[in-house]
């Protein structure tokens, strides 16, 4: 008796839209990657442990030695620090997919009758599930330190969609490096170098009038930036209301998502 052998791509799936299958392939991929994180904790719990050491030690060991003209440094801190998580945390798109590409997991995707752009779309919205997560307990974390929203829950709730949107838009950057790395360690350090700017040469920790004159232009509009004045403008509101910024942010984001992901999913379909 011959058993006959059916190539994944002659299966038939069931008639829908392509638009569907995008979608429902996309909520796949997503769940797959974050059933893995509910099977390796440590990789949430690695995520958590940098930003909790860095409210700790900016809050408690550098933040006498930081004067803030207007409220609390604990206030102007924590903004900072959710642009740092969402940030870092893009990092790890990258490092997924260029792991998954050294195991051959992404050839073994291509082979299969699904949307090209799931893989990358699954993986972004997973890592996003991800961010709202940890920035939740980031929050939590920003209270037991001193940490007060300045305006209402809306103000909350617009800050950190705000900068989640903001982060969401950084994996499709990490998501190109991670596809052009060959291996997770590679795509690390490939990536530390570009975010290292953003984060640090930023409105994350010290106000940017107090840099040096040759840096505060890049400082104060880059896009890390622009998202962390939007969300302390939300969440602040008075001295740094400033609903343009807000406005900004998101084009920055769009803009982002815009350039940055069809060239991710062009990647993808060469990386294997």
């Amino acid at each position: 008796m011959t058993a006959t052998v059916i190539s994944p791509a002659a299966v038939e799936r069931p008639k829908r839209s392509a638009f569907a299958w995008a979608v429902a392939d996309t909520k796949t991929i997503a769940w797959r990657n974050l059933v893995t994180l509910r099977r390796l904790p440590q990789l949430l719990v690695f995520a958590t442990i940098q930003p909790v050491i860095f409210v700790l030690m900016f809050r408690y060991v550098f933040g006498g030695a930081i004067h803030i003209q207007h409220g609390s440094y604990v206030n102007y801190l924590m903004p900072g620090v959710f642009a740092q998580t969402v940030a870092f945390g893009a990092i790890q798109t990258g490092i997924g997919l260029a792991e998954d590409l050294h195991k051959g997991l992404i050839e073994r995707f291509r082979s299969l009758p699904m949307a090209r752009s799931a893989v990358l779309s699954g993986r972004t919205l997973a890592d996003l599930t991800r961010n709202v997560f940890v920035m939740v307990l980031m929050i939590a974390i920003g209270y037991l330190v001193g940490f007060r929203v300045q305006t209402n829950v809306f103000g909350l709730l617009g800050g950190m969609a705000v900068m989640l949107f903001f982060g969401f838009s950084l994996t499709w950057i990490f998501a190109i490096i991670g596809l052009s790395t060959t291996n997770a360690e590679s795509a690390q350090a490939a990536s530390f170098p570009i975010l290292a700017p953003l984060v640090f040469a930023s409105s994350a920790f010290v106000v940017v009038a107090t840099m040096p004159g040759w840096l505060q232009g890049f400082a104060k509009y880059q896009p890390l930036s622009i998202a962390i004045d939007a969300t302390r403008s939300l969440m602040l509101g008075g001295f740094y209301s400033d609903p343009g910024k807000v406005l900004l942010s998101i084009a920055w984001s769009v803009g982002i998502i815009a350039v940055f992901a069809p060239l991710a999913v062009r990647k993808y379909r060469r990386a294997a």
